[in-house]
């Protein structure tokens, strides 16, 4: 048997993924969409499909969320789309997120 090796082209940020380092830090922007509202998260240090995964779990808890999306970009700045059919409370989002291992912080 043969196993072929596939490079993905991820890079190891050296800080670990949110499952396994410190919690990183994101900024959140909610803007309203034309179904809906649309919040953006931007969050940093998410490496891997577990990140995407346990984020995406966490935030689907939220009351009043419909759909959660995740650009994932390894070892960068990573954009999570929280969608719903009305505004979704800020603080809750924080808390689904820091139970997923990483930290919202409000841009001004």
């Amino acid at each position: 048997m043969t196993i072929e090796r596939v490079e993905l082209g991820l890079t190891d940020a050296g800080a670990g993924c949110a499952c396994c380092a410190t919690p990183s830090t994101s900024t959140m922007q909610q803007q309203p969409a034309d179904a809906g509202m649309s919040t953006t998260l931007l969050v940093e240090g998410m490496t891997c499909a577990h990140c995407v995964a346990s984020v995406t779990e966490e935030l689907s808890t939220v009351p009043g969320v419909d759909d959660v999306s995740v650009a994932l970009t390894a070892g960068g700045t990573s954009t999570v789309a929280v969608r719903s059919s009305a505004p979704v409370d800020a603080d809750a989002l924080r808390v689904a997120v820091a139970e997923a291992g990483y930290t919202v912080i409000d841009a001004s």
